[in-house]
């Protein structure tokens, strides 16, 4: 994974490339001392993750991370622990207090992973896996796995696949029963998302492959970041 640093203390920023140095799973691309230096970087390479300070010259790591729309994973690290709660607020991926042992390190990098995995392994069942829907007078197969969101619309609900969608007679809460829950999570009283095309949750908003964004609901965020965040 592709890693950039936002650090204005050299130690720190010596710590932090040795572990990553040492994990042997991160390539870092680049180190900062200001957050505002760094953002050609992440506009213009694939970056995936960013070790981020909170307490930085001219604008805090927070304020920084709240100005990137759609922001890489970011492990915060601070000798503060009373950001703790807002940090949570943004949806980062872990939260280091310093000083942080190599072990802690490991974990908060092997939560990334996991996240990323959610997009990207394979699922052979799924991809097995297909259903009829009716849609008017059709019944129309469909995989599984083509599926990346349901959506609920009036009096029928959105069946939305890469390029089209097809309609259903039945509701939100039919599909949610019928579908297996580690395979589509609800995350809005109106959504149903397919969570092998999750790529990233950013603040509110769960972004999924092939660039589709949907909204989180306020009661399903704690869910969300039970089953992604631990």
């Amino acid at each position: 994974m592709n890693c950039i640093i936002i650090e204005d203390q050299l130690p720190a920023q010596r710590i932090l490339k040795r572990y990553i140095e040492d994990i042997g799973t991160l390539n870092l691309i680049a180190s900062y001392s200001d957050a505002l230096q760094a953002i050609d970087t992440i506009n213009t390479q694939p970056i995936d993750v960013i070790f981020l300070d909170i307490h930085l010259p001219k604008i805090s790591g927070i304020d920084f991370l709240k100005t990137l729309p759609n922001a890489p994973h970011v492990i915060l690290t601070t000798a503060f622990s009373e950001y703790a709660l807002e940090s949570y607020e943004l949806n980062v991926a872990d939260y280091l207090l310093k000083p942080f042992s190599f072990e802690r390190f490991v974990k908060a990098v092997s939560k990334v992973a996991s996240l990323r995995q959610v997009a990207t392994a394979p699922n052979t069942e799924e991809q097995n896996q297909e259903i009829f829907i009716k849609s008017g007078y059709e019944h129309i197969r469909i995989n599984l796995s083509d599926i990346y969101y349901i959506k609920s619309d009036a009096d029928y609900t959105e069946i939305h696949l890469s390029a089209k969608k097809h309609l259903s007679s039945e509701t939100l809460k039919n599909w949610e029963e019928k579908l297996e829950k580690e395979k589509f999570i609800r995350v809005h009283k109106s959504y149903l998302v397919n969570t092998s095309k999750i790529e990233k949750l950013v603040g509110n908003q769960i972004f999924l492959q092939e660039n589709k964004i949907i909204p989180i609901g306020r009661a399903y965020k704690e869910i969300l970041a039970q089953k992604y965040l631990q």
